[in-house]
């Protein structure tokens, strides 16, 4: 998760603030959200492509998706949530559960695990969600 906060880091430093038109200047960063809840398939079959849909609480409307952390280490794959939130626009100060999907296509036979970042315990350690997803054969 180390290297998810780098990431995000050098993105706000590159990103921290961009113009969507000639007048108006919006300000923003980027954060990782801990995953609330995943529906994900109990196996998978090589060759095919499948939604994993992914719910995570967005604080305010400041908030808005803006993709995932997505890292493979072989059979392994690291998954966080990453929302752009903006500084200097008024937004609602309702949070609110959101549900974003994730495509997933099988390239191997062998169980894949996932893991999906929580977000960190008390003693600064990542959480994370571990799903063993197991490759079937037709």
């Amino acid at each position: 998760m180390k290297k998810f906060f780098i990431l995000t880091v050098i993105s706000f430093l590159t990103l921290s603030s961009c113009s969507i038109d000639d007048d108006n200047n919006v300000d923003f960063y980027l954060e990782v959200l801990p995953i609330e809840s995943v529906e994900i398939p109990d196996e998978f079959e090589l060759g095919q492509t499948y939604e994993i849909l992914i719910s995570y609480n967005r604080p305010t409307g400041c908030y808005d998706f803006n993709d995932f952390i997505y890292e493979i280490n072989g059979q392994e794959r690291t998954v966080a949530v990453v929302n752009t939130v903006y500084t200097n626009v008024n937004c609602t100060e309702q949070s609110e559960l959101v549900t974003v999907s994730l495509n997933f296509y099988v390239t191997s036979n062998e169980t894949y695990l996932f893991k999906f970042y929580q977000g960190e315990d008390e003693e600064g350690e990542d959480q994370y969600f571990i799903v063993e997803v197991p490759v079937v054969t037709e």
